[in-house]
């Protein structure tokens, strides 16, 4: 029962990775996109795509947090008496990116624009990061368990979670930026599916560097990460990279009907060889899957909830995705593709 309700928490990590991640990758291009002349498309392009769903890829974040909570309530303590400055950091990044993509669309002044165009992108690159040293930490074993706090400090600052924090941000860019490519071919841009077909290369090219980089700093940091991801989870790790490979290899030859897909099989490919390199502990070395388990009655309680949500919610996400990406939700058309054409007749992005 135990392992049923861990395998429900990591579809709800492993989706939130993937359609969440896409959103803060959006933001990290918004970030790196110019001055206001020159990011203007870009910008453009980002506003109109995330726009219609960027509320509803925190119904992963919730999720996950509600079924750790419930279903392995002594993780849930040990992670957040320890880990709770990066998650409030988090916390406060996502509350200040929201707040800010809204106004910075409602605002009339310049001056309050930029400022809520840099609130948003520089919390879209904080949460990821925060994310990624969370799980650094909880891999490297900093995370005692039995409620019992370990270093505000060092726990999420080590090694493995700089790697976390930086390869988080990472793949959001990548993830994004294959997610772009697509919706600017969608509108008709072929120039600037160039601009972000060029970026999600680079992204690709430095998130596969990272990732190699990280193999000797978990050798030396998370050993018993390290000897999963080389024995048990290896099949998984082969498979996230030859989607990897296969996603790159499709961007440069413009198949991004074959590209996005594959894409996504890498980044989930990636959060699942961590599940498995960490089995059977939630806490490595310290807790158990098993030991830390809620009572069986509250287990069949999350998975029939599960199962009804399955039912009730998954479809209605899988609609709102669907018109989104046929353009039929009509949402803020300010932000779409017309404004998007406007910024043509000034410098265009070009081969930068």
């Amino acid at each position: 029962m135990s392992t049923a309700v861990a395998v429900v928490l990591f579809f709800g990590v492993t989706t939130y990775a993937v359609f969440g991640g896409a959103d803060f990758g959006a933001g990290f291009w918004d970030l790196i996109a110019g001055g206001a002349d020159r990011g203007a498309r870009p910008r453009a392009l980002v506003d109109h795509s995330i726009g219609p769903v960027w509320e509803a890829n925190h119904v992963w974040l919730i999720f996950t947090l509600v079924v750790l909570w419930t279903g392995f309530s002594a993780a849930f303590q040990s992670i957040m008496l320890t880990l709770f400055v990066p998650l409030t950091l988090a916390a406060l990044g996502i509350v200040l990116r929201g707040s800010s993509f809204a106004f910075r669309k409602s605002v009339s002044t310049t001056s309050a624009r930029r400022f809520a165009g840099a609130l948003f992108a520089t919390s879209s690159v904080l949460v990821p990061y925060c994310m990624g040293a969370v799980a650094g930490a909880i891999a490297s074993g900093r995370v005692p368990a039995g409620g019992v706090a370990g270093d505000w400090w060092s726990s999420w600052t080590g090694p493995t979670s700089i790697l976390g924090g930086v390869l988080a941000v990472a793949v959001c860019a990548y993830l994004a930026s294959t997610y772009l490519v697509a919706d600017a071919i969608r509108f008709g841009d072929a120039d600037l599916a160039g601009y972000f077909r060029r970026r999600t290369l680079v992204a690709a090219i430095l998130t596969g560097a990272i990732a190699f980089v990280g193999i000797f700093v978990l050798h030396n940091d998370a050993r018993y990460i390290y000897d999963g991801l080389t024995s048990r989870a290896l099949p998984v790790v082969i498979l996230s990279a030859l989607c990897g490979a296969g996603s790159l290899w499709f961007t440069m030859r413009d198949r991004h009907s074959l590209a996005r897909p594959l894409a996504i099989g890498a980044v989930a490919a990636v959060v699942i060889a961590w599940g498995v390199a960490q089995w059977p502990y939630l806490l490595p070395q310290t807790l158990k899957v098993s030991q830390g388990a809620a009572p069986d009655p509250t287990l069949w309680s999350i998975l029939v909830v599960f199962v009804l949500a399955a039912v009730l919610i998954l479809p209605s996400l899988a609609l709102l995705y669907y018109l989104d990406q046929r353009s039929a939700l009509g949402v803020d058309e300010a932000a779409g593709a017309p404004a998007i054409s406007v910024a043509r007749s000034a410098q265009p992005p070009g081969p930068r």
